[in-house]
C-alpha cells in the first residue's frame, strides 16, 4: 500500500526540526485508517514535532533520538503580537458586555470584532502558514503576513486607546484627502486597514505558491478562498462599510480555512466520491452568497445560510471525529470540540435562513458568538495540540484539565444564547464574561500543560546524557556507581 506522501502528491518533506516518527498526535486525525498510512507525514502546514524521549540509560548515542529544538525567538514574537491583539480583544468583549473592564474605552469596543478575527486569529492563521512553508526551503517573504497582521492589531489598539494619535491620523494628507472624498470613509481605519490588507493579501500569496509549487488540492483551493474571503471583508472595512455588514466575511474566513484545513488534515476520510469536489463548491457557495448580501441582504443571508449549513453537515459527516469520539484521551477531546463546533455552527445558519438579517441586537450577537466562540474557539482547542508543536517545537500533551475550558465555554455560550432570546440582560452579560474566562482557562491551561511537558524533556534528556557520558563511572574503588 502507497504511504501517505504518494498519496496525497506531497514532497517527502518536513520542517527542518522535526525528526523522528510522529507523535501518538496523529491519530487524531487518521483513525479508521491502516497502520501503515499512520506511519506517513501529516500535511504540509501541520506536522507536528519529534519524537517523545523516554528515559533510559541503556541507549547508544546514536540512538538517543533528535536533540531538544530550540525555541524559535522570532515566531514567539509574531505570537506575542497576536496574543497582545487577544488580550485587548477580551478587554473590548468586557467594554461591549457593559461589564467591569481593566481598560473601560468606548473606541476600543468598536474594534472588539477586528482584533479578536484579524488581530489574533487572523495572525496566528498566518504564521502557521508562514511556518509550513519553510519546510523545504527558506521563505522569509512569507513571515510578512503574521508580521503586518499583527502590527495591524496592534495599531488599532493604539488609535482606539489614544485620542491624540487618532486626531493626528486624521489630519494627514491621505486619511484627510479619502474622508473628503468617500463617504463613510473613517480616519482611524486608514493605518489597520492597510496593515491588515497586506497580511491578507501575502497570505493568498502563501496559498497560490503552494498551489502552483507543492499541492494543487480542493483542500488548498478551499483555503485559498478562505484567504480570498478575508482580504475581501478587511477591505469593506477600510473603505468605511459598516462592521455588521463586514462581519459576515470576517466569520466566512474563518470558516471556510477552517473546513480547508479540515479537508487537509483527514484528507483519506474525504477522498471518497466526489466529497472535496462538493464542500468546494458549497464553500464557493458562500461566496456568492456574501457577495449578494452587500446588495441585498433579504436575498443574501439565507443563500448564506442555506450554504453554511449544508458545508458544516458534509464537512461533520465524513469526517474521522465521528469515529475518534469513541477513543479515549486527546482524540475524544479533539473530536468532541469539532463536533461541537460543527452542531453550533447550525445555528446562524438556521436564523439565516429563517429569520430577516439582524445587523445588531440579540439576534446579531447570537449569530456572531455560536460562529467565534461555538464554531472557531472549539476548532481552536481541537487543532492546539498539532498547531503548537509545529509552530513553536514544543509538545502539548493531553491532560485531563483540558475538558476544563472546553466545558466552560460550551456552557457559557448556551447561556449567553438562552439569555438572548429571552432578552435578559444580566444573564447575556453574564455568559459574555463567562465566555472571557473560558478563553483565559484555555490559553492559560495550554500553557501550562506545555511548559510542564517542556520541563520534563528537557529533565529526561540531562538524565540521559548524565547517564551515557564517559564521566559517569565508578565513584569509589568499590565500584559504586552516580
Amino acid at each position: 500500500m502507497r504511504d501517505l506522501d504518494n498519496i496525497t502528491g506531497r514532497k517527502p518533506d518536513a520542517h527542518p526540526f522535526i525528526q523522528g516518527t510522529l507523535t501518538p498526535l496523529s491519530h487524531i486525525f487518521t483513525a479508521h485508517t491502516p497502520r501503515k498510512l499512520v506511519t506517513g507525514r501529516l500535511p504540509w502546514h501541520c506536522r507536528p514535532a519529534g519524537a517523545r524521549l523516554t528515559p533510559t540509560t541503556s541507549r547508544s548515542p546514536h540512538e538517543r533520538g533528535p536533540p531538544i529544538p530550540r525555541l524559535p525567538v522570532g515566531r514567539l514574537a509574531f505570537l506575542l503580537l497576536a496574543g497582545i491583539a487577544l488580550l485587548a480583544g477580551l478587554d473590548a468583549s468586557l467594554v461591549r458586555l457593559g461589564a467591569l473592564a481593566p481598560v473601560a474605552s468606548t473606541s476600543l469596543g468598536t474594534v472588539h470584532g477586528l482584533l479578536m478575527i484579524y488581530g489574533f486569529l487572523g495572525t496566528a492563521i498566518c504564521l502557521e502558514r508562514a511556518v509550513a512553508l519553510q519546510s523545504d526551503g527558506r521563505r522569509a517573504w512569507a513571515y510578512a503576513a503574521p508580521l503586518l497582521t499583527g502590527a495591524g492589531g496592534i495599531s488599532a489598539v493604539v488609535i482606539s486607546v489614544n485620542a491624540g494619535v487618532r486626531e493626528a491620523l486624521a489630519n494627514l494628507p491621505i486619511p484627510r484627502f479619502l474622508a473628503a472624498h468617500l463617504t463613510g470613509f473613517a480616519p482611524e481605519r486608514m493605518m489597520p486597514g492597510f496593515l491588515i490588507t497586506l497580511g491578507m493579501a501575502t497570505l493568498c500569496a502563501i496559498y497560490c505558491y503552494v498551489w502552483a509549487r507543492r499541492q494543487a488540492t480542493h483542500a488548498v483551493l478551499i483555503q485559498l478562498m478562505g484567504a480570498l474571503i478575508g482580504l475581501g471583508g478587511i477591505l469593506l472595512w477600510w473603505r468605511g462599510l459598516e462592521t455588521p455588514r463586514a462581519v459576515p466575511w470576517w466569520l466566512a474566513f474563518l470558516i471556510v480555512t477552517i473546513i480547508g484545513e479540515r479537508v487537509e488534515l483527514a484528507r483519506l476520510a474525504f477522498a471518497s466520491g466526489s466529497t472535496e469536489r462538493r464542500i468546494t463548491a458549497e464553500s464557493a457557495a458562500l461566496m456568492v452568497g456574501l457577495t449578494v448580501a452587500l446588495y441585498s441582504p433579504t436575498l443574501g443571508y439565507p443563500l448564506i445560510g442555506l450554504s453554511l449549513g449544508a458545508l458544516m453537515v458534509d464537512t461533520a459527516w465524513h469526517d474521522v471525529a465521528r469515529g475518534t469520539v469513541r477513543m479515549k484521551g486527546l482524540p475524544r477531546l479533539a473530536a468532541v470540540c469539532m463536533l461541537s463546533g460543527y452542531a453550533w455552527a447550525l445555528v446562524p445558519a438556521l436564523m439565516w435562513i429563517v429569520a430577516p438579517p439582524a445587523f445588531d441586537g440579540y439576534g446579531y450577537d447570537a449569530g456572531v458568538h455560536a460562529i467565534t466562540i461555538g464554531f472557531v474557539v472549539s476548532m481552536l482547542l481541537a487543532h492546539a495540540p498539532v498547531i503548537i508543536p509545529a509552530v513553536a517545537r514544543r509538545e502539548v500533551p493531553y491532560h485531563v484539565a483540558m475538558w476544563v475550558p472546553f466545558a466552560f465555554l460550551q456552557v457559557s455560550l448556551a447561556l449567553r444564547l438562552l439569555a438572548g432570546a429571552r432578552e435578559a440582560a444580566y444573564p447575556w452579560r453574564l455568559g459574555g464574561t463567562l465566555g472571557v474566562v473560558g478563553v483565559l482557562l484555555f490559553v492559560a491551561t495550554t500553557l501550562t500543560v506545555t511548559i510542564r511537558r517542556a520541563r520534563a524533556v528537557s529533565r529526561e534528556r540531562r538524565l540521559i546524557d548524565e547517564a551515557d557520558s564517559p564521566s559517569s563511572g565508578p565513584a569509589s574503588s568499590g565500584g559504586t556507581e552516580v
